[in-house]
């Protein structure tokens, strides 16, 4: 067994802290990575604080996990020693359902494992994430990390990146299209950044006024204030695709009415309680509303490729680990542009 150090919650109650625990050894198939950075999630404070339900203590989270491969399994034949590597959401999956074998693995029909607060494929040994100095994965799920990009803002890709280029490319956003990003944070901020990319009119959508100098800096075109009436107003009936990257509770039937005839309200965030939606605002315009999880391991490797050739990482602010409790409280507050990636050198 490989000796870890890493930052665990113990409970709901506690803060993440210092702990060390075992690792397996590589198996013939494994990669074992030196994490160099971990991106900070939202979901990672939802789950250390059981605020989902189903947490498994002891928790280390992390899933935007980026670093170098140390060792490699005798049969490994995608990575060796020294290459960059990734290692996002998900770390196995059944392999042999349909979404599995159509590269769809983070919607596994028989339950993909989680990189953290989950369970490998046996369903009875707990998994732990990136707040952490070593892991060790099975090649299939990990991902080629280009050395043209600065690696501490590749980490949030594997999360905040894949999360919103996957629905973009579903619904094959691009030329053409007017997009609304609902939301701007650690998510909103790749959705900007991608539509864009893609060739798309973005207008972002935003209760705060503060948010406008930055979404124009990140390349959106137009900048809509959605407490102010006459700008919402502004923008009824105006948007091909709305990416929703809010977790907290708001107004889903506000947000349909902004739609053309035929748009689509994407949902990438989870509020924590059900929301009301009126049957007619989907049947007065053939409107949907449909959400989206990560993307699976090609796709994945497709956006890490597409953002090693236009230049497109996530911005951060790069923390020390022993500060993780005063990150998430910032968090909490809205209060960072737009991803906490630690430090591993600090652990």
């Amino acid at each position: 067994m490989i000796k870890a150090k890493g930052y665990a919650a113990q409970s709901a109650k506690s803060p993440v802290s210092p702990w060390t625990f075992e690792r397996r050894e590589p198996g013939p198939h494994d990669v074992q990575i030196e994490i160099l950075y971990c991106g900070v999630c939202h979901s990672d404070i939802h789950q250390v604080r059981d605020e989902w339900g189903g947490s498994i203590f002891p928790m280390v989270p992390g899933h935007e996990i980026v670093g170098r491969v140390t060792k490699t399994g005798d049969h490994v034949k995608k990575f060796k020693v020294g290459d960059l590597a990734g290692v996002g959401c998900l770390v196995d999956s059944c392999r042999v359902c349909d979404n599995c074998k159509d590269g769809l693995e983070q919607y596994c029909l028989n339950g993909m494992s989680g990189t953290y607060n989950g369970y490998e494929q046996d369903k009875k040994t707990p998994t732990y994430g990136g707040y952490s100095n070593v892991i060790v994965t099975n090649e299939d799920f990990v991902l080629h990390v280009s050395e043209k990009l600065p690696l501490e803002n590749v980490a949030p890709l594997l999360c905040a990146g894949i999360t919103t280029y996957s629905p973009l490319r579903h619904w094959k956003v691009g030329k053409g299209h007017k997009v609304g990003v609902l939301g701007l944070g650690g998510l909103g901020h790749m959705a900007v950044k991608f539509a864009v990319a893609f060739g798309s009119e973005v207008t972002m959508l935003s209760g705060s006024p503060s948010k406008e100098a930055d979404a124009k800096k990140l390349g959106a075109h137009k900048f809509v204030l959605t407490s102010d009436k006459k700008s919402i107003d502004s923008v009824k009936g105006y948007f091909d695709f709305i990416i929703d990257t809010v977790s907290a509770p708001h107004d889903y039937n506000l947000f349909l009415s902004l739609l053309k005839t035929n748009g689509v309200h994407i949902c990438v965030g989870a509020p924590p309680t059900p929301t009301e939606i009126m049957g007619f605002n989907l049947i007065m315009g053939r409107k949907s509303v449909a959400g989206s999880l990560i993307g699976g391991l090609p796709e994945t490797q497709e956006m890490l490729d597409f953002c090693a050739e236009h230049n497109i990482v996530s911005d951060i602010e790069l923390i020390a680990i022993k500060d993780i409790e005063k990150a998430y409280e910032r968090m909490m507050k809205g209060d960072v542009r737009y991803r906490f990636v630690i430090d591993m050198a600090t652990l």
